[in-house]
Protein backbone atom coordinates (compact mmCIF):
# COMPACT_ATOMS: atom_id res chain seq x y z
CA UNK A 1 0.00 0.00 0.00
CA UNK A 2 1.50 3.56 -1.13
CA UNK A 3 1.15 6.31 1.45
CA UNK A 4 -0.12 9.46 -0.93
CA UNK A 5 -3.42 10.31 0.99
CA UNK A 6 -3.21 7.66 3.33
CA UNK A 7 -3.46 8.37 7.47
CA UNK A 8 -0.87 7.14 10.09
CA UNK A 9 -2.53 6.33 13.29
CA UNK A 10 -1.50 3.03 14.20
CA UNK A 11 1.73 0.76 14.12
CA UNK A 12 -1.41 -2.25 13.95
CA UNK A 13 -1.82 -0.24 10.13
CA UNK A 14 1.58 -1.09 8.97
CA UNK A 15 3.65 -3.74 7.69
CA UNK A 16 7.80 -3.98 7.89
CA UNK A 17 8.30 -2.63 4.31
CA UNK A 18 5.89 0.36 5.24
CA UNK A 19 8.44 0.64 8.09
CA UNK A 20 11.25 0.50 6.19
CA UNK A 21 10.23 2.74 3.56
CA UNK A 22 9.96 5.52 6.20
CA UNK A 23 13.72 4.52 6.87
CA UNK A 24 14.78 5.00 3.80
CA UNK A 25 12.80 8.34 3.25
CA UNK A 26 14.23 9.63 6.62
CA UNK A 27 18.20 8.57 5.18
CA UNK A 28 17.39 11.00 2.08
CA UNK A 29 16.00 13.99 3.97
CA UNK A 30 18.60 13.87 6.29
CA UNK A 31 21.51 13.24 4.24
CA UNK A 32 19.90 16.18 1.58
CA UNK A 33 18.96 13.97 -1.26
CA UNK A 34 15.11 15.02 -0.81
CA UNK A 35 13.79 18.49 -0.26
CA UNK A 36 11.22 21.02 -0.86
CA UNK A 37 8.62 18.64 -1.10
CA UNK A 38 6.17 20.53 0.97
CA UNK A 39 6.56 23.86 -1.35
CA UNK A 40 2.65 24.93 -1.56
CA UNK A 41 1.35 22.74 1.24
CA UNK A 42 -0.29 23.73 4.07
CA UNK A 43 -0.13 21.27 7.14
CA UNK A 44 -2.28 22.02 10.21
CA UNK A 45 -0.83 21.00 13.60
CA UNK A 46 -3.50 20.54 16.38
CA UNK A 47 -2.37 20.34 19.81
CA UNK A 48 -5.29 19.07 22.12
CA UNK A 49 -2.66 18.03 25.08
CA UNK A 50 0.62 19.73 25.86
CA UNK A 51 4.05 18.90 24.09
CA UNK A 52 7.24 20.25 23.50
CA UNK A 53 9.35 17.71 21.33
CA UNK A 54 6.70 16.79 19.32
CA UNK A 55 4.89 19.74 17.91
CA UNK A 56 8.18 21.90 17.28
CA UNK A 57 9.48 19.89 15.54
CA UNK A 58 6.74 19.18 13.46
CA UNK A 59 6.45 22.96 12.88
CA UNK A 60 10.13 22.52 11.76
CA UNK A 61 9.90 19.91 9.71
CA UNK A 62 6.96 21.25 7.61
CA UNK A 63 8.88 24.56 7.80
CA UNK A 64 12.18 23.36 6.50
CA UNK A 65 10.29 21.29 3.54
CA UNK A 66 8.68 24.59 1.99
CA UNK A 67 5.56 24.04 4.05
CA UNK A 68 2.96 26.46 5.74
CA UNK A 69 2.08 25.64 9.29
CA UNK A 70 -1.68 26.45 10.91
CA UNK A 71 -2.94 24.73 13.81
CA UNK A 72 -2.81 25.35 17.87
CA UNK A 73 -0.76 24.33 20.42
CA UNK A 74 -3.55 24.58 23.14
CA UNK A 75 -7.31 23.57 23.17
CA UNK A 76 -8.44 26.92 25.14
CA UNK A 77 -7.24 29.07 21.79
CA UNK A 78 -9.40 26.66 19.59
CA UNK A 79 -13.62 26.88 19.48
CA UNK A 80 -13.90 23.51 21.57
CA UNK A 81 -13.22 26.44 24.58
CA UNK A 82 -17.34 27.73 23.28
CA UNK A 83 -18.25 24.24 23.06
CA UNK A 84 -17.65 23.12 19.33
CA UNK A 85 -17.34 19.29 19.21
CA UNK A 86 -14.07 17.41 18.32
CA UNK A 87 -15.76 16.32 15.10
CA UNK A 88 -17.10 19.57 13.80
CA UNK A 89 -13.28 20.85 14.25
CA UNK A 90 -12.07 18.41 12.65
CA UNK A 91 -15.09 18.88 9.28
CA UNK A 92 -14.19 22.54 9.76
CA UNK A 93 -10.28 22.55 10.00
CA UNK A 94 -10.11 19.57 6.91
CA UNK A 95 -10.73 21.89 4.61
CA UNK A 96 -8.04 24.35 5.43
CA UNK A 97 -5.32 22.10 5.10
CA UNK A 98 -3.06 19.13 3.29
CA UNK A 99 -2.27 16.96 6.11
CA UNK A 100 -3.48 17.06 9.59
CA UNK A 101 -1.38 16.28 12.70
CA UNK A 102 -3.12 15.66 15.74
CA UNK A 103 -2.18 15.07 19.59
CA UNK A 104 -4.96 14.26 21.74
CA UNK A 105 -5.26 13.19 25.46
CA UNK A 106 -8.73 10.88 24.39
CA UNK A 107 -7.64 6.99 23.18
CA UNK A 108 -9.12 6.58 19.70
CA UNK A 109 -9.02 10.70 19.04
CA UNK A 110 -6.87 10.39 15.69
CA UNK A 111 -8.70 7.48 14.54
CA UNK A 112 -11.93 9.41 14.31
CA UNK A 113 -10.55 12.14 13.28
CA UNK A 114 -9.54 10.39 10.25
CA UNK A 115 -12.51 8.81 9.71
CA UNK A 116 -14.08 12.21 9.13
CA UNK A 117 -10.81 14.27 7.28
CA UNK A 118 -10.54 14.56 3.63
CA UNK A 119 -7.07 14.69 4.03
CA UNK A 120 -4.48 12.41 5.72
CA UNK A 121 -4.22 12.60 9.72
CA UNK A 122 -1.09 11.92 10.91
CA UNK A 123 -1.80 10.25 15.15
CA UNK A 124 0.96 12.71 17.10
CA UNK A 125 -0.43 10.57 20.35
CA UNK A 126 -3.33 9.31 21.34
CA UNK A 127 -3.73 9.29 25.38
CA UNK A 128 -2.17 6.22 26.58
CA UNK A 129 -2.74 4.19 23.10
CA UNK A 130 -0.42 4.83 20.04
CA UNK A 131 2.78 7.52 19.37
CA UNK A 132 3.62 6.13 15.58
CA UNK A 133 5.88 8.96 14.82
CA UNK A 134 7.74 8.53 17.71
CA UNK A 135 8.35 4.88 16.86
CA UNK A 136 9.67 6.04 13.46
CA UNK A 137 11.82 8.17 14.93
CA UNK A 138 12.76 5.58 17.63
CA UNK A 139 13.51 3.12 14.16
CA UNK A 140 15.69 5.28 12.46
CA UNK A 141 18.21 6.14 15.14
CA UNK A 142 18.22 2.06 16.10
CA UNK A 143 18.62 1.93 12.26
CA UNK A 144 21.58 4.64 11.92
CA UNK A 145 23.43 2.89 15.28
CA UNK A 146 23.63 -0.75 14.04
CA UNK A 147 22.90 -0.58 10.40
CA UNK A 148 19.86 -2.90 10.95
CA UNK A 149 16.43 -3.79 13.07
CA UNK A 150 16.52 -7.40 12.63
CA UNK A 151 16.77 -9.41 15.70
CA UNK A 152 17.57 -6.69 18.33
CA UNK A 153 17.36 -7.06 21.96
CA UNK A 154 15.31 -4.21 23.31
CA UNK A 155 14.86 -3.27 26.71
CA UNK A 156 12.11 -0.65 27.38
CA UNK A 157 12.16 0.36 31.13
CA UNK A 158 9.43 2.50 33.47
CA UNK A 159 5.70 3.01 32.44
CA UNK A 160 4.95 0.58 30.24
CA UNK A 161 1.07 0.19 31.29
CA UNK A 162 0.05 3.64 30.16
CA UNK A 163 3.22 4.69 27.68
CA UNK A 164 2.07 5.20 24.46
CA UNK A 165 5.68 5.14 22.76
CA UNK A 166 6.61 1.47 24.38
CA UNK A 167 3.00 0.35 22.98
CA UNK A 168 3.98 1.24 19.31
CA UNK A 169 7.74 0.53 19.32
CA UNK A 170 7.29 -3.27 20.79
CA UNK A 171 4.36 -3.78 18.15
CA UNK A 172 6.89 -2.31 15.52
CA UNK A 173 10.36 -4.14 16.93
CA UNK A 174 7.95 -7.39 16.79
CA UNK A 175 8.23 -7.13 13.18
CA UNK A 176 11.72 -7.17 13.05
CA UNK A 177 12.08 -10.45 15.34
CA UNK A 178 13.38 -8.40 18.06
CA UNK A 179 14.08 -9.43 21.40
CA UNK A 180 12.26 -7.91 23.98
CA UNK A 181 13.05 -7.65 28.25
CA UNK A 182 10.33 -5.58 30.21
CA UNK A 183 11.63 -3.87 33.71
CA UNK A 184 8.65 -2.12 35.26
CA UNK A 185 6.99 -2.10 38.76
CA UNK A 186 4.33 -4.78 38.75
CA UNK A 187 1.23 -2.22 38.75
CA UNK A 188 3.17 -0.63 35.15
CA UNK A 189 3.51 -3.66 33.35
CA UNK A 190 3.23 -3.70 29.49
CA UNK A 191 -0.44 -4.41 28.86
CA UNK A 192 -1.53 -8.22 28.30
CA UNK A 193 -3.14 -6.71 24.72
CA UNK A 194 0.61 -6.47 23.71
CA UNK A 195 2.05 -9.39 25.39
CA UNK A 196 -0.74 -11.47 23.61
CA UNK A 197 0.16 -9.74 20.23
CA UNK A 198 3.80 -10.74 20.84
CA UNK A 199 3.40 -14.24 21.78
CA UNK A 200 1.02 -14.53 18.91
CA UNK A 201 3.50 -13.13 16.64
CA UNK A 202 6.09 -15.68 18.28
CA UNK A 203 8.33 -12.61 19.31
CA UNK A 204 10.48 -13.56 22.74
CA UNK A 205 9.81 -11.36 26.11
CA UNK A 206 10.52 -11.48 29.55
CA UNK A 207 9.67 -9.44 32.15
CA UNK A 208 11.59 -8.57 35.26
CA UNK A 209 11.51 -5.61 38.03
CA UNK A 210 15.16 -3.96 37.88
CA UNK A 211 17.69 -3.18 34.87
CA UNK A 212 20.41 -5.18 36.60
CA UNK A 213 18.14 -7.92 35.81
CA UNK A 214 18.16 -7.91 32.50
CA UNK A 215 21.33 -9.33 31.75
CA UNK A 216 24.33 -7.96 29.71
CA UNK A 217 23.38 -8.45 25.96
CA UNK A 218 21.21 -5.54 25.82
CA UNK A 219 21.08 -3.84 22.19
CA UNK A 220 19.45 -0.71 23.57
CA UNK A 221 17.86 0.27 26.67
CA UNK A 222 14.69 2.21 26.07
CA UNK A 223 14.11 4.30 29.33
CA UNK A 224 10.35 6.12 30.14
CA UNK A 225 9.36 8.33 32.72
CA UNK A 226 6.70 7.72 35.16
CA UNK A 227 3.81 9.75 33.77
CA UNK A 228 2.12 11.39 36.51
CA UNK A 229 -0.63 12.57 34.14
CA UNK A 230 -1.98 9.36 33.76
CA UNK A 231 -2.75 8.87 37.09
CA UNK A 232 -6.31 9.77 38.23
CA UNK A 233 -4.92 8.92 42.13
CA UNK A 234 -1.68 10.69 43.24
CA UNK A 235 -1.15 8.57 45.85
CA UNK A 236 -0.40 6.12 42.79
CA UNK A 237 1.73 7.78 41.47
CA UNK A 238 3.54 8.86 44.12
CA UNK A 239 4.33 4.86 45.19
CA UNK A 240 5.85 4.05 41.77
CA UNK A 241 7.32 7.71 41.07
CA UNK A 242 10.52 7.00 42.08
CA UNK A 243 11.08 3.27 40.80
CA UNK A 244 13.91 3.89 38.51
CA UNK A 245 16.88 6.29 38.64
CA UNK A 246 19.62 4.78 35.74
CA UNK A 247 23.33 6.24 36.32
CA UNK A 248 26.62 5.60 34.37
CA UNK A 249 27.08 2.36 36.60
CA UNK A 250 23.90 0.90 35.91
CA UNK A 251 25.10 1.32 32.32
CA UNK A 252 27.79 -0.36 32.89
CA UNK A 253 26.35 -3.21 35.00
CA UNK A 254 24.27 -4.29 31.68
CA UNK A 255 27.82 -4.22 29.56
CA UNK A 256 28.54 -1.22 29.37
CA UNK A 257 27.63 -0.91 25.46
CA UNK A 258 24.24 -0.93 25.53
CA UNK A 259 22.48 2.19 23.87
CA UNK A 260 20.46 4.56 26.05
CA UNK A 261 17.62 5.80 24.36
CA UNK A 262 14.66 8.16 26.46
CA UNK A 263 11.24 9.76 24.22
CA UNK A 264 12.03 12.86 26.84
CA UNK A 265 10.72 14.99 28.37
CA UNK A 266 13.51 13.47 31.38
CA UNK A 267 12.43 13.65 34.93
CA UNK A 268 14.91 12.32 37.10
CA UNK A 269 15.10 8.60 35.39
CA UNK A 270 18.37 9.18 34.06
CA UNK A 271 21.30 10.64 36.39
CA UNK A 272 22.72 13.85 34.21
CA UNK A 273 26.50 11.74 34.61
CA UNK A 274 24.93 9.43 31.53
CA UNK A 275 24.62 12.26 29.52
CA UNK A 276 28.27 12.30 29.11
CA UNK A 277 28.40 8.78 27.91
CA UNK A 278 28.84 7.66 24.31
CA UNK A 279 26.09 5.64 24.81
CA UNK A 280 23.72 8.41 25.62
CA UNK A 281 21.87 8.89 21.98
CA UNK A 282 18.27 10.28 23.44
CA UNK A 283 19.36 14.02 21.92
CA UNK A 284 20.23 12.41 18.96
CA UNK A 285 16.68 10.57 18.99
CA UNK A 286 15.20 13.25 19.64
CA UNK A 287 16.31 15.83 16.60
CA UNK A 288 16.50 13.12 14.58
CA UNK A 289 11.90 13.79 14.99
CA UNK A 290 12.58 16.50 12.09
CA UNK A 291 13.93 14.75 9.19
CA UNK A 292 11.63 11.56 10.19
CA UNK A 293 8.72 13.41 10.12
CA UNK A 294 9.34 15.87 7.45
CA UNK A 295 10.19 12.09 5.36
CA UNK A 296 6.48 11.36 6.89
CA UNK A 297 4.45 14.06 5.72
CA UNK A 298 6.29 13.94 2.65
CA UNK A 299 5.20 10.42 1.66
CA UNK A 300 1.71 11.35 2.52
CA UNK A 301 1.19 14.50 1.05
CA UNK A 302 2.51 12.93 -2.14
CA UNK A 303 5.86 15.16 -2.03
CA UNK A 304 8.09 12.05 -1.80
CA UNK A 305 7.04 9.23 -4.16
Amino acid sequence: MGFAGRSIISLHDMTAGDLNRIIEATYDTKSGRESGFLRGKTIAVMFFEPSTRTRLSFESAIQRSGGTVIGFANPTSSSQSKGESFADTIRTVTGYCDAMVIRHPVEGSARLASDIATVPVVNAGDGANQHPTQTFLDLFTMWESFGRLDGLHIGMLGDLKYGRTVHSLATAMSMFGARMTFISPHTLQMPDMIKRELTEAGIGFREVRQPEEAGDDLDVLYVTRIQRERFGDPQEYESVAHSFRITSETVRSLGGRVLVMHPLPRVDEISEDVDLLPNAIYFRQAHNGIPTRQALLGLVTGGIS
